[in-house]
């Protein structure tokens, strides 16, 4: 897909785009082209710009996941658009698909996470264990396939793998997330967890922008299509 039709929102200040599982939010050990990269190339082609385009990366979404993600056209908007984020000024909805019902149609989970840098993965542990990170989200069941069902869930703070090391934790997993439990992987590598709508004040506008990012063609997202 073009990237012009995977973006959610732009202006002069800001660029919200839809990324698909498998693209990379910035630049990584890999070496791999990046969103980044693509969304650069758009913007030297649209406005005809001359020399090194700029492009700020704001936040970042894992690899194999998908969904919106917002960077910065100018430094200034770069910088406000960190301290949203850094403040949790920012409403993000996720929907992930996972293989078990959850305990509750809709709740509130708290942990306290650590990373792990050498298997890039976070867990749940005790509170007094030195370095742990209070995690919190809310959740709430929206649909549910034959297999499968789906979770609305919205992050209260900004942990490393948050949503996939909470549910985990409680006995859930995303489907095709083999590092969080899942027993199969998905044809495209990538789970099934989509960053569906992000809303918070404009940096420089100061009006509300809100938006929502449409759910990947086909495989088990198709079941969810009318959602």
């Amino acid at each position: 897909m073009d990237i012009k039709d995977r973006i959610l929102y732009e202006d002069n200040h800001l660029i919200i785009v839809n990324k698909l599982v498998g693209e990379l939010s910035q630049g990584d050990q890999s070496g791999d082209d990046t969103l980044v990269d693509t969304i650069k190339a758009y913007l030297k082609r649209a406005y005809n710009k001359p020399g090194n385009v700029y492009l700020g990366v704001v936040h970042r979404l894992d690899r194999p996941t998908s969904g919106a993600i917002v960077y910065a056209k100018t430094e200034k908007a770069l910088s406000r658009l960190n301290e949203l984020f850094r403040t949790d000024a920012v409403e993000k909805t996720y929907w992930a698909v996972v293989d078990k019902v959850p305990p509750h149609e809709r709740g509130t989970l708290e942990h306290y996470l650590i990373k792990d840098a050498k298997s890039n993965k976070s867990r749940a542990v005790p509170k007094t264990r030195s370095g742990a990170k209070l995690a919190r989200l809310s959740y709430e069941l929206i649909s549910a396939s034959a297999n499968y069902y789906l979770l609305e869930v919205t992050l209260e703070t900004g942990r490393h793998h948050q949503i996939r090391a909470q549910l985990e934790a409680i006995g859930l997993s995303i489907k095709g997330d083999l590092k969080y439990g899942s027993r199969r992987s998905n044809p495209d590598g990538g789970i099934c967890l989509h960053a569906r709508t992000l809303s918070f004040i404009h940096p420089v506008k100061k009006e509300l922008i809100t938006v929502t990012a449409p759910i990947p063609a086909g495989g088990v997202w198709q079941a969810f299509s009318s959602q």
